[in-house]
């Protein structure tokens, strides 16, 4: 029997990333003859790739770099295959001295596009980007999108909620890695109210104060406020379980996407021309476009730079909501 070739895969952060990269693994163990696919990531997201049934083994950054490059090393990988490219990815791929194929980040287009407004970015989603590593081995694009795989004892059943969302919801993922990358409360009311329909806040311990001020404001009738109850992997199962899910560019975007959930994707200081919106799914992008000041950022601030906030506060919320069959309150 053949010896199986061994590729390691490199990708440390963060979920919405993490999520982007399997296809590249799917692909790959399907497409590419004995390939044994083996990911390296950090501790806290291994709960995002151990269901992962394309993955055949997951290590584990833990500040243990001496240790595990050691391991590493006695593996005897053929490839790797390079998804962050940077300081830590080229330490390992110089330490193990394989054969690497890295992705570009494309971080001097992104800073002419947030300093200059100069927009010299491909018309290519990231995932079309990180499949572009694996042209050499001829493994190409299946076009199934993205993976997302829920254990078991983290699906939430139905008796879990409230009578009120039990039929059917919608889910708002109202976090984000950054302020600026999440509309102000005022204008999350604003738009839960224009959703008009049973809605579950998603998001961590930290969106637990902001659920509750737009289930205040609005009434527990329609507003389940989940932030920080659920576990990640819960979450995900009410996404999966969702009519519609509106998102701020975050990691449960991708999820839904990893669904083929209908996405309302919203942006503030970012662009969905850096190439991180929805894939392979319907979507309908919600952004303040003409802003002399936006993107500002490739990733986000604290507050806005210009302590306007436009690209947040108006947001126009006139557009209509097809996927709701009915309105619950006039």
């Amino acid at each position: 029997m053949n010896k199986p070739t061994k590729f390691l895969v490199l990708r440390f952060s963060s979920i919405g990333d993490i999520v982007l990269t399997t296809p590249v693994v799917r692909c790959l163990k399907k497409q590419f003859p004995q390939a044994e696919v083996h990911y390296f990531t950090k501790s806290k997201f291994e709960f995002l790739l151990k269901d992962n049934p394309y993955i055949d083994k997951i290590w584990l950054w833990d500040n243990n770099a001496s240790q595990i490059l050691k391991a590493l090393k006695n593996e005897k990988f053929d490839y790797i295959i390079d998804l962050h490219t940077n300081i830590r990815t080229l330490k390992i791929k110089l330490s193990l001295g394989v054969p690497s194929f890295s992705f570009s980040k494309l971080n001097v287009q992104k800073w002419l596009m947030t300093q200059f407004k100069i927009n010299l970015m491909p018309d290519l989603h990231i995932v079309d980007r990180y499949m572009g590593t694996l042209k050499s081995f001829g493994v190409v694009n299946d076009g199934e999108g993205l993976d997302y795989f829920i254990p078991y004892k983290d699906n939430v059943e139905p008796e879990w909620l409230p009578p009120s969302h039990r039929q059917s919801f919608v889910a708002y993922a109202i976090g984000g890695q950054h302020n600026t990358k999440k509309l102000p409360i005022p204008r999350m009311i604003e738009l839960c109210q224009k959703i008009n329909y049973p809605i579950i806040l998603l998001g961590g311990e930290e969106d637990f104060e902001a659920g509750e001020a737009i289930r205040t404001a609005i009434g527990e009738t329609l507003i389940h406020n989940t932030c920080g109850k659920y576990n990640f992997n819960q979450s995900a199962s009410l996404v999966q379980k969702a009519m519609i899910v509106f998102s701020h560019d975050t990691g449960l975007m991708h999820v839904a996407a990893a669904f083929k959930k209908k996405v309302y994707s919203i942006w503030g200081n970012t662009i969905p021309a850096f190439g991180m919106y929805p894939y392979k799914t319907a979507f309908e992008i919600l952004e303040k476009n003409g802003l002399s000041c936006r993107p500002c950022s490739k990733i986000g601030h604290e507050a806005c730079p210009k302590k306007h906030f436009k690209c947040m506060n108006e947001i126009s919320f006139t557009f209509p909501i097809k996927e709701i069959p009915h309105k619950q309150i006039p």
